[in-house]
């Protein structure tokens, strides 16, 4: 189709007067306006999501497409000028953080730098850090100051910048970081708030509701907690904003489902990757990992293979490999409509239950706390009913996703001024809160996942003045699936 059957009433414009093309940002997408049907298809080479809109008759790409079309732009002469409209930012006072940068950091912001994505306003000295648009993620250990690159990174391009969190405690922390670092008003859309600023934080719940109503006020977007970016429905938050820079922030980038590559596509790849063995010792403490295998009782065994057969019978009956999440997603499908797969699905509930609680585990940790009277020690699990047991057997405070805000407040800073020595946790702290320093972390129950481990093994991992070594104990119930997902995990990704 031509475009003078696509703008009826437009004529195509003469070779020597190509037209000037407009940009402007609606409603998740950015529109083009007054483009020749030859720019058109040069683009379309590029960016195939270029589509035209026959509800508006114009050319429409996904927001998250802006800085690939403005660089695709400056490479095509079929245009006479170009008139932006999207990135039209309220300016901001210069921004000056006071932290100062370890080496390995420094690398991290000069490596996300280095990635900017459009140059056609002259040389990078000539735009200034503010018509710089870099993307991509810092893959770095839990405690290596991955939210103070950030705040170097907003303080450096010093344009609007969208802040966005997995967890009201993240909300929070990063509001006050922010008020503490920059003398500008903090925004916030989460947690009963929904106030924008030039700089504002936002809960990803929050933007997945408002992002396409500020997809045009920011220049800058940090996803903090990264990979759950590639969730079903929070990957459209970073398709509907059109902030060229963007920044990702992790300890473990892939996923088990392979979303990653779907955040790196809106995001940016890894650009910098760091692992704790890279930082234990001068950046992060040196540290042991000491994996201690334990044995089910006669009874627990035997509940185990009886609940575990009837699992793994289920799955070579139905040819799940169980070797992904969504393999795991389709059993749990499965079961709304299938008794034998709900059936599996509670056998294999029971048989982690029994091997995570076990006797011989809660003994295996009377020893280690034991070993360790006084020092600083969290101890994870998997789940809240043997948190409360811990907490109940052994006298810890324990905090969950039933802890209310105050309280985990409260026993987070006793524990940290030494008041509490031993705090139980499930998977709450794993990411999204500030937790004080541990040099002892104990896992009863866990999973495959690296990321998991990893952030467990960085709450334990921050520098002391005694250079003393952080330990994780990692107690594994032998012979049952636990054992062989720990060291699918170790064999796979360590």
């Amino acid at each position: 189709m031509s475009i003078e059957d696509r703008h009826p009433g437009v004529t195509r414009p003469s070779i020597s007067d190509p037209p000037a093309v407009t940009l402007e940002y609606e409603s998740g997408t950015i529109r083009l306006e007054h483009v020749a049907e030859s720019t058109v298809q040069t683009l379309q080479t590029a960016i195939p999501s270029l589509e035209f809109d026959p509800r508006t008759d114009h050319y429409r790409v996904p927001a998250h497409e802006y800085a690939s079309l403005r660089r695709e732009l400056s490479d095509t002469d079929s245009y006479t000028g170009l008139d932006d409209r999207v990135c039209r930012f309220e300016s901001l006072p210069t921004l000056e953080s006071a932290y100062e940068l370890r080496e390995y950091q420094q690398a991290a912001l000069s490596h996300w730098l280095e990635t900017d994505r459009w140059a056609e306003i002259g040389t990078a000295d000539d735009r200034g850090e503010a018509g710089r648009a870099p993307a991509g993620v810092f893959e770095l250990p839990t405690g290596s100051g991955k939210t103070v690159i950030a705040l170097k990174a907003i303080e450096r391009l010093g344009v609007p910048t969208l802040v966005v969190v997995p967890t009201i405690d993240l909300l929070e922390q990063w509001e006050r970081e922010l008020e503490s670092e920059f003398d500008v008003p903090i925004g916030r859309f989460g947690g009963g708030q929904q106030r924008l600023e030039p700089i504002t934080v936002s809960t990803y719940d929050s933007a997945y509701l408002k992002a396409d109503s500020v997809g045009d006020r920011f220049g800058l977007v940090v996803f903090d907690e990264v990979h759950h970016l590639g969730g079903e429905g929070y990957r459209e938050i970073a398709r509907v904003l059109a902030a060229p820079a963007r920044l990702g922030l992790t300890a473990t980038f892939e996923r088990p489902d392979d979303a990653h590559e779907i955040v790196s596509d809106l995001v940016g790849p890894v650009v910098h990757r760091l692992d704790p063995d890279d930082l234990a010792g001068e950046h992060l403490a040196p540290y042991d990992l000491k994996r201690l295998a334990v044995s089910l009782t006669p009874e627990e065994r035997e509940a185990y293979e009886e609940n575990q057969d009837t699992f793994t019978s289920y799955l070579a009956q139905s040819n799940i490999r169980m070797q992904s999440g969504s393999d795991y997603q389709e059993l749990v499908k499965r079961s709304g409509s299938d008794p034998k797969a709900r059936e599996a699905l509670l056998a294999r509930q029971c048989a982690r239950e029994i091997i995570y609680g076990s006797d011989a585990k809660l003994e295996a940790l009377a020893d280690i706390l034991e070993d360790h009277r006084g020092e600083r020690t969290i101890v994870f699990t998997a789940h809240n009913d043997l948190a409360y047991d811990v907490s109940e057997r052994f006298l810890i405070p324990t905090i969950t996703h039933q802890t209310g805000a105050a309280e985990r407040r409260e026993i987070l800073e006793r524990f940290r001024d030494g008041t509490y020595t031993r705090i139980a946790t499930s998977n709450v702290l794993d990411e999204g809160v500030d937790v004080p320093d541990a040099s002892v972390a104990v896992v009863l129950s866990g999973s495959a996942s690296e990321r998991e481990f990893v952030q467990r093994l960085g709450r334990i991992l921050r520098p002391t003045a005694d250079a003393t070594r952080a330990i994780l104990y990692e107690v594994i119930a032998e012979n049952t699936s636990e054992e062989r997902v720990a060291k699918r995990r170790r064999n796979g990704n360590r």
